[in-house]
């Protein structure tokens, strides 16, 4: 990407949005996923996103995680306007500045815990000794120091999410997104893996999770639930800061 690289901004908002839409033809019908949008995502915040279904979480979190561009507005990722990078552009910013934690894991099963963490390093250009050495570190930080040539299905769901969270903080990026992390965990091992990224954002890291679980919503720093593709409020711990919707 050379003078289009990505560098960490000297703003205290890691994301910006502002007034953004996101909208799909069904048919022939316009479908507003997004209607809107104004949001700033402080460096260092932990942010859980709920609301029901259609509500337009799944698409911000597709959006903030450059899996997809706004139809109109501006998103701005570390000082970046992601709304006109190159597809290519793009790839690197998810591989460089980005994690992904899902519900399901996404583990590859032929690979070891080990390898499982260092896959992202590899497509890096980090060398075997390089990517050993941080997926050994990252391991450490997540508890599995045991477990590194273990296969994904030798351990228990809670063991498998902390490999996809070590996988995910691996490349160190500057956002950290879980799509219902807990969703495939019973409550006890859920709660663990809760208490694992409270400790990730009391150490800096910046988090943003889809929840659908208000007691898992409750871990995060501030609360922000959607509507019809709007912004319905946003809550810090148990005090509403804003709850107005702009169309």
């Amino acid at each position: 990407m050379s003078e289009q690289t990505l560098s960490q901004s000297d703003s205290k908002n890691v994301i910006e949005l502002r007034k953004v839409w996101k909208t799909y033809r069904m048919g022939d019908q316009d479908v507003h996923a997004l209607a809107g949008v104004d949001l700033d995502i402080e460096r260092g915040s932990f942010w859980a996103i709920s609301g029901a279904s259609g509500s337009g979480k799944s698409t911000m979190l597709n959006l903030l995680g450059c899996l997809d561009r706004p139809t109109q507005g501006n998103y701005h990722l570390e000082g970046r306007d992601i709304a006109i990078t190159s597809d290519d552009e793009l790839s690197d910013i998810r591989l460089q500045h980005l994690g992904f934690v899902f519900q399901n894991f996404h583990l590859i099963p032929q690979l070891t815990v080990e390898e499982n963490i260092a896959l992202p390093l590899f497509y890096q250009g980090l060398d075997a000794a390089q990517s050993t050495e941080r997926a050994c570190m990252y391991a450490e930080r997540v508890g599995l120091t045991d477990r590194l040539r273990h296969r994904p299905t030798e351990l228990s769901g809670g063991q498998q999410q902390r490999v996809a969270i070590a996988r995910a903080l691996s490349n160190d990026p500057s956002v950290l997104l879980a799509d219902e992390p807990t969703g495939n965990l019973d409550t006890a091992t859920g709660e663990s893996i809760m208490q694992l990224l409270n400790e990730l954002h009391e150490q800096g890291k910046t988090i943003i999770m889809v929840t659908h679980e208000p007691d898992i919503a409750a871990y995060a720093q501030f609360r922000l639930t959607m509507r019809d593709g709007k912004i319905q409020s946003i809550a810090k711990n148990e005090s509403e800061l804003a709850g107005s919707a702009s169309a």
